[in-house]
């Protein structure tokens, strides 16, 4: 923690929701964290009930139908897989911004590339038996931080 105090957290429009017991899922998390000096993000698991609240209240009537993917709720909208991966960059602002030259790409084959990862991406990087627990210092930035451990 910097002796700027505790870090507060950004407003609700910035939310990236991730595999809670995913590794890379989980180290893509601190490696965000990391880098938002401007408190710009605030995440929670998908396993968690603040997911599924957050979800809901942006109009996703069933969180399943998203399947395997990372998610992330902004001002404008629900974006998953590839989209969710190239907002949440641009939100960090530059250089990660420069990624948003991505979504020219079409989305079915930036999806096909972000599937192909999902579906290996324990085998590859492993699982954990829970969900992350934020430290004390980051408990802030999660909205399920005071939930039990899933």
């Amino acid at each position: 923690m910097s002796d700027a105090g505790p870090r507060q957290p950004p407003g609700p429009q910035s939310l990236v929701l991730f595999d809670g017991v995913c590794d890379l899922c989980n180290a893509a998390v601190q490696w965000l964290i990391e880098r938002d000096s401007e408190l710009r993000l605030r995440y929670a698991s998908l396993q968690s009930e603040a997911a599924r609240a957050a979800l809901h209240a942006a109009g996703v009537e069933d969180p399943v139908a998203l399947g395997d993917s990372i998610v992330f709720v902004d001002g404008s909208g629900v974006h998953v897989r590839s989209s969710a991966v190239i907002w949440i960059g641009a939100k960090l602002g530059f250089p990660y911004s420069l990624g948003k030259v991505t979504l020219l790409v079409p989305r079915p084959l930036r999806d096909a590339v972000y599937k192909y990862v999902a579906r290996n991406r324990y085998r590859w990087f492993g699982r954990r038996a829970a969900c992350m627990r934020p430290t004390p210092e980051l408990a802030s930035l999660f909205l399920d931080a005071d939930e039990p451990t899933v």
